[in-house]
């Protein structure tokens, strides 16, 4: 329910008459919510910020939270959601801050000489208007917190891929954990910009941190083999322990003429090998 141009008039006249009382008021009703996490000047910024949005959409006629002259007062809601959220603050902490101003705004209607029909009709209207800001508060918390999420699980996948310099013309990439989908084409993707960048003609895929390799699995290395093999690269995977081999034997895995070795170190001594074998061969 919009607030009618009366109410949004007396509140836009309450927020500019009784600035100080309501900044403190909400102040000291947050307080206890964020303790130990925010500063008090912090938390004082932050009010003092929503309380100038809030007098701002009234005093602009602002009758409901969707119109344009609430626009600024959402950006600040959805600012408060994305910090709080960096800050490690929950969703319901996130709203209590904007709930409590109704507590701060029923003390300054308390302070008047009468309460009439008028007054609690006004309480009840914003009320409502303030609901709102809270819901629309919590729906910002929770976008900001995915992308947050999001971004930490990039980040932590790309680490999870490195792809390393062993030798002169030879990369390596250590797997660890599941290989999904997503990740093998971060693996692919990495290693052969990493043999562009290096003109490696080697590269070593090494599974031994690989938990357990199935036919999806196999297929991800195999694919990431095929295409460095288009890159002009040899790959032999390495890694293959007993328990591994005797599963890829079981499913009928077929990694072709794609050399394979129990460790990272045989690998690397294969690839020496094949190296001077073409060099005395010149």
């Amino acid at each position: 329910m919009a607030l009618s141009p009366d109410e949004v008039g007396r509140f836009a006249d309450l927020f500019k008459e009784n600035a100080d009382d309501l900044a403190r008021l909400w102040t000291e009703a947050v307080a206890p919510t964020v303790q130990g996490r925010l500063s008090r000047a912090e938390l004082e910024r932050q009010v003092a910020e929503l309380q100038r949005g809030f007098a701002g959409a009234f005093g602009a006629g602002a009758q409901d939270l969707d119109g344009d002259a609430a626009a600024e007062l959402r950006a600040l809601l959805a600012d408060l959601s994305s910090t709080r959220a960096r800050q490690g603050f929950s969703a319901t902490e996130t709203a209590v801050s904007v709930f409590t101003l109704k507590g701060a705004v029923h003390a300054i209607l308390k302070q008047r000489d009468s309460v009439g029909a008028t007054t609690l009709s006004d309480y009840v209207a914003f009320s409502e208007f303030v609901d709102r800001a809270a819901l629309f508060t919590f729906d910002s918390y929770v976008r900001a917190r995915e992308e947050l999420i999001a971004d930490q699980a990039e980040q932590l996948l790309e680490l999870s891929t490195p792809v390393v310099k062993l030798w002169e013309g030879v990369v390596a990439v250590p797997l660890v954990g599941t290989l999904d989908s997503a990740r093998a084409q971060v693996v692919m993707e990495r290693l052969l910009q990493t043999l562009v960048d290096t003109g490696s003609p080697y590269a070593i895929i090494d599974i031994t941190g690989v938990p357990a390799v199935d036919t999806q699995v196999a297929q991800h290395i195999l694919k990431t083999v095929v295409a460095a093999r288009l890159m002009g690269a040899e790959c032999i995977i390495s890694g293959i322990r007993p328990q591994i081999a005797q599963t890829i034997v079981a499913l009928g895995i077929e990694f072709g003429d794609i050399a394979t070795k129990a460790s990272l170190a045989d690998a690397l001594r294969h690839v020496l090998r094949v190296t001077d074998s073409k060099r005395q061969a010149r």
